[in-house]
């Protein structure tokens, strides 16, 4: 049966049958990249033989050495192993554009609609819901990105650098490379404990109010430049989930610029978590906000476009690259100073979100949702959604 995937993996295919199976895919993949994925090898594997399980685990290895969304990314290589550089392209674009369009629905409602009260009780049940899905998914990438003491550490220090203001991009290139210095090192004399025992350092950081509080900028002028070169900017330097995200643009958007309001941006999160499709489409939402349907389209593309060029480059580098112990200590630093700097975010947005008993209530419930039942992401935020109305026509 292995033989057969394998000589069938060597038969190239078409341009349409890539387009249909990813858009059918951008249209049903809720559930976040990890869901995506599982839903890929079903399909590609399982289903359709394209290729053997151990190739797509070779490529699911690729996507995390190389900034960007690693669904989208996953969704590229196999356009490209399936069908050539028509392939990559078709298939890349086919898994967004759904979760674009409907993403882009959605702006132009909040952008017409979104003063009404019907809207704000709606997003105030939401919210609360977005933070339990991302401590769950902290608590989740935290098991597996601290390995030891020097990860650990480094994550707690991102931490607390992040809330003194230091760049995220430049806290990604510290945390990748004392991981990736140090790592030898610590091999030397590494204790034994586990990654669960460590992942305190970087959840249980109890950050003072006053650390987190917000300095929102005066609002400089809409720049079509400037937001463009900024999502550019975040899908080439991106590494870990959708999440990692909530620090890039807070720092940018809300902060520096004040183009976006804390409460905008989590909105904005929230409609990537409910619409199928990769979480990045947030993008979408945020650049029909500021500047319009040009705003959503250049951000979209600004978002996305490097994962096309990521994908092309490092296809035939693959075998090399996963074979480096230095690129893999790189990684693993990269990944344990996203999750600081997420840790940082949620924190920071968790005061905005759970202003009252109802809201933590119903943050907590979600947490336990999430975590012991396994409950899909899009049917919390379609419940909190549902509670927040609820309490809208009760109170």
């Amino acid at each position: 049966m292995e033989h057969e995937g394998a000589a069938r993996e060597r038969t190239p295919g078409t341009v349409g049958e890539v387009a249909r199976l990813f858009l059918k895919l951008g249209t049903l993949a809720f559930g976040g990249p990890a869901a995506h994925i599982a839903m890929m090898d079903d399909e590609v594997v399982r289903k359709r033989g394209w290729l053997t399980r151990e190739r797509f685990l070779d490529l699911l290895g690729a996507t995390n050495l190389i900034p960007g969304p690693n669904s989208t990314e996953m969704a590229i290589h196999l356009g490209f192993l399936r069908a050539g550089l028509r392939g990559l392209l078709v298939a890349g674009a086919c898994f967004i554009l759904p979760a674009m369009t409907i993403t882009g629905i959605l702006a132009w409602a909040y952008v017409r609609y979104g003063a009404l009260p019907e809207v704000f009780w709606l997003l105030y049940g939401v919210k609360p819901v977005i933070i339990a899905i991302v401590v769950q998914a902290l608590w989740g990438f935290a098991t597996k990105a601290v390995k030891g003491p020097l990860t650990g550490v480094v994550g707690g220090v991102i931490v607390a650098l992040a809330f003194l203001g230091w760049d995220e991009i430049l806290l990604l290139f510290v945390g990748g490379v004392t991981v990736m210095l140090g790592t030898p090192l610590e091999r030397r004399w590494r204790p034994t404990t586990t990654a669960a025992a460590m992942s305190g350092a970087v959840l249980g950081v109890g950050a003072p109010a006053s650390a987190a509080a917000v300095v929102v900028g005066a609002g400089a002028p809409v720049s079509l430049w400037a937001l463009t070169g900024l999502f550019l900017k975040v899908g080439s330097v991106l590494y870990g989930s959708g999440y990692v995200l909530l620090a890039f643009l807070r720092a940018d958007l809300v902060q520096r610029w004040g183009w976006l309001t804390d409460q905008q941006l989590m909105d904005a999160i929230a409609v990537g978590q409910f619409t199928p499709g990769p979480v990045f489409t947030t993008a979408t939402f945020i650049g029909y906000i500021v500047a319009g349907v040009p705003g959503a389209l250049l951000a979209t593309l600004g978002i996305f476009f490097p994962s096309f060029v990521f994908v092309a480059a490092s296809s035939p580098l693959i075998p090399r690259i996963r074979r480096s112990a230095w690129a893999g200590d790189f990684l693993d630093g990269v990944n344990v100073a996203s999750l600081g700097l997420m840790a940082t975010v949620t924190w920071q947005l968790g005061r905005a979100a759970l202003v009252d008993w109802i809201t933590v209530s119903l943050g907590l419930v979600a947490i336990v949702l999430v975590c012991s039942l396994r409950v899909n992401s899009a049917w919390l935020v379609l419940g909190g959604a549902v509670v927040g109305l609820g309490v809208q026509l009760f109170r």
